[in-house]
């Protein structure tokens, strides 16, 4: 089995892609911008029949997209997340229309959430700024693509490599430039100084996505068009940040600044996906906690050491 991986070079897709590539029988392909990509691709820009003439020549049997971008203007935004999934799945019809494509979404879709109750994949999406709303896009061209092909609305991922750009990485990373410093004569204690914390997040370990993208790509027959991966319960943002200091042995105070939070976590204060079609569709469930989630990515960050 050929499986083509999109974005392998991401945080996301490197997790994917290591995992496809301990599937029995699997040849993985990956797909990005760099020159010593097995096919050079990149979603934002590529007209349709030219990456049409690139997945012909790499002929896969799934192809994964992990490309999306989380940060940046409203244009990049919608170039990457919205533009790209359409070209693809354009391009998808005309070369390779038999592949099974597995598009990784966002709970972002669903905007707001209601405090207490889990989101089904039936919910109305009514998405709170633009990484939400475009998304939501990409997802839209791929449901009405008339392709084999399902979306995973992923919840907020944890695990080895979270990149600064998302709290679990932001967290990590003023976490070793704390332990860095402590480490020098006469510091004062640290403190950690953050946004408002009080907001409910449905954490998913990176290794529990990933195993979940490799069902969705091997999974005989048809599959529903959205499927929620996540961790099944809301959990404070606040036990995420503390977790992560108890981790790293972080003694320290953690200060929650007025002001210093994203607009999103204003506009979206809970945020908690139903998992059972998932379990239903893919035999699916999260195998690790927040805290086994928590350790991997602690262990896998570089500490900061102070200088002399």
């Amino acid at each position: 089995m050929r499986i083509l991986v999109l974005g392998a070079g991401g945080y996301l897709g490197g997790h994917v892609t290591e995992r496809l590539r301990a599937v029995p029988g699997a040849r993985v392909l990956v797909g990005g911008r760099s020159p010593a990509a097995d096919v050079t691709v990149d979603l934002a820009s590529d007209r349709p029949y030219g990456l049409a003439e690139a997945l012909a020549k790499a002929a896969p049997d799934a192809v994964v997209n992990c490309a999306g971008a989380t940060g940046g203007d409203a244009v990049t935004l919608a170039e990457v997340n919205a533009r790209g999934p359409a070209v693809l799945c354009a391009a998808l019809r005309e070369a390779a229309p038999a592949a099974r494509l597995v598009h990784l979404g966002s709970a972002a879709e669903y905007g707001p959430g209601t405090p207490g109750l889990r989101v089904t994949e039936t919910e109305a999406c009514l998405p709170a700024g633009p990484y939400g709303a475009t998304k939501l896009a990409g997802t839209v061209a791929v449901t009405a693509s008339g392709l084999d092909a399902v979306v995973l609305r992923v919840g907020n991922p944890v695990g080895a490599g979270a990149p600064p750009t998302g709290l679990p990485g932001r967290v990590a990373a003023l976490l070793a430039e704390a332990e860095g410093e402590a480490g020098a004569p006469g510091a004062p204690a640290a403190e950690l100084r953050l946004g408002d914390l009080s907001a409910y997040r449905d954490f998913v370990d990176v290794r529990d996505l990933a195993r979940a993208v490799e069902l969705a790509a091997v999974t005989p027959g048809p599959l529903p068009p959205v499927l929620n991966v996540g961790g099944g319960e809301a959990l404070p943002v606040r036990e995420l940040v503390r977790g992560l200091a108890d981790v790293a042995g972080f003694r320290g105070r953690i200060v929650e600044a007025d002001g210093g939070g994203s607009a999103r976590s204003a506009q979206v204060s809970w945020q908690c996906s139903d998992i059972t079609a998932a379990g239903l569709a893919l035999g699916w469930r999260p195998a690790h906690s927040l805290g086994a989630s928590l350790e991997a990515l602690w262990a896998a960050h570089p500490v900061r050491v102070a200088a002399p």
